[in-house]
């Protein structure tokens, strides 16, 4: 029997490719995937920072679509890939339109799409309202965790800006174990304001809630502050109020003065995400002319490589990756396709003979 071997000269046959088929996973169905799974998200969020901190994988920035006759108004693509075992890349798509408010529908609305790592043929179409305030919540509770490893766990927390995200948040962090003796609220919408105090009162929590009538008061009561308001630039400029030496999850990234970013430990996700688009660190390095006010990045916490001082206010301003809504996506798009719901648009991809 002879054995044929192959040289570098011939041509090496690659498996073949299928296009995958297409799925629209809804905004329930992504609920469903991911209730009552706090605890392994936020080890999910956790496992992808490590990736995009080993290099493995690509976050290009994001890009904004504004409008001049809305100027308060936006549309931000997220593309991003993940390698390690989920490999998959793809883009969010959100919009911020802060006047749906006043008419009672929700400020911000989102499509998530997946791609196939080996065709690069769109395989999912995910609502991801759900899957951005959720990797947003995970985040801030993984943040909240690691940066308080060396003082004292906050008891009191308060919440500037009481929307959706400050309702995830809450639940995130009650969810992986944080108890608290008081809440506070602040929000320039009173009804806002109420309406996440009812919220509150339905969790059962034992805390004592405040509604407080101050942004100062707010901040100087809590040792624990949430940012998660829609502000377009720094509204707290008085570094005194942060005395106590809270610690900060700035999830809305403009609410802070360069002076308070200056006077704080700041820790961030991504440097050269964070430092763009006239976020708080973005104008603080606008004013210095350096970098050197930022101590690291999470990522850097979480291996040991960073450990905040106790003796000052710690910020937290996480810029928001592609690559964790990418995690959660396909996060939910593995157990909804498990359960067998999966929802198949058969012949999405339809003319697919390259000569017809």
């Amino acid at each position: 029997m002879t054995t044929v071997r192959s040289t570098a000269m011939e041509p090496v046959m690659s498996q073949p490719h299928t296009v995958p088929p297409f799925a629209v996973i809804s905004g329930a169905q992504v609920q469903h995937a991911l209730q009552d799974r706090e605890t392994q998200i936020v080890d999910l969020i956790e496992a992808t920072y490590r990736l995009h901190a080993a290099g493995e994988s690509v976050n290009p920035p994001s890009y904004f679509l504004r409008f001049p006759d809305r100027p308060t108004s936006r549309i931000i693509a997220l593309p991003a890939s993940i390698g390690g075992q989920a490999q998959v890349d793809g883009l969010k798509w959100i919009s911020s339109f802060p006047d749906n408010v006043q008419a009672g529908i929700p400020r911000a609305s989102a499509v998530l799409i997946l791609n196939d790592h080996d065709t690069g043929y769109p395989f999912a179409c995910l609502e991801s309202s759900i899957i951005s305030a959720t990797r947003t919540a995970a985040s801030a509770a993984l943040a909240a965790d690691r940066l308080t490893r060396n003082r004292q766990r906050p008891t009191r927390i308060g919440f500037f800006g009481t929307g959706l995200i400050a309702r995830y948040i809450h639940t995130f962090l009650t969810a992986v174990g944080w108890s608290f003796d008081e809440i506070g609220a602040y929000d320039l919408s009173h009804r806002s304001a109420a309406g996440f105090r009812d919220h509150l009162q339905q969790t059962g929590t034992a805390a004592r809630i405040t509604a407080h009538g101050s942004p100062e008061d707010l901040v100087r009561s809590s040792d624990l502050v949430v940012f998660a308001t829609v502000a377009a630039e720094p509204h707290v400029s008085d570094p005194a109020w942060f005395h106590h030496n809270p610690l900060v999850l700035h999830v809305s990234l403009r609410d802070l003065a360069p002076e308070i970013i200056l006077a704080s430990t700041n820790i961030v996700d991504d440097v050269e995400h964070c430092l763009k688009a006239d976020t708080s660190p973005h104008l603080a390095e606008q004013l210095t002319g350096n970098r050197g006010f930022l101590h690291g990045t999470l990522a850097d916490v979480m291996s040991g490589r960073v450990t905040p001082p106790t003796g000052r206010p710690v910020v937290f301003s996480p810029f928001g990756l592609g690559v964790l809504d990418l995690a959660v996506g396909k996060y939910v798009y593995d157990e909804t396709a498990r359960s067998g719901e999966l929802n198949v648009i058969e012949d999405f991809f339809h003319d697919l003979r390259r000569h017809g």
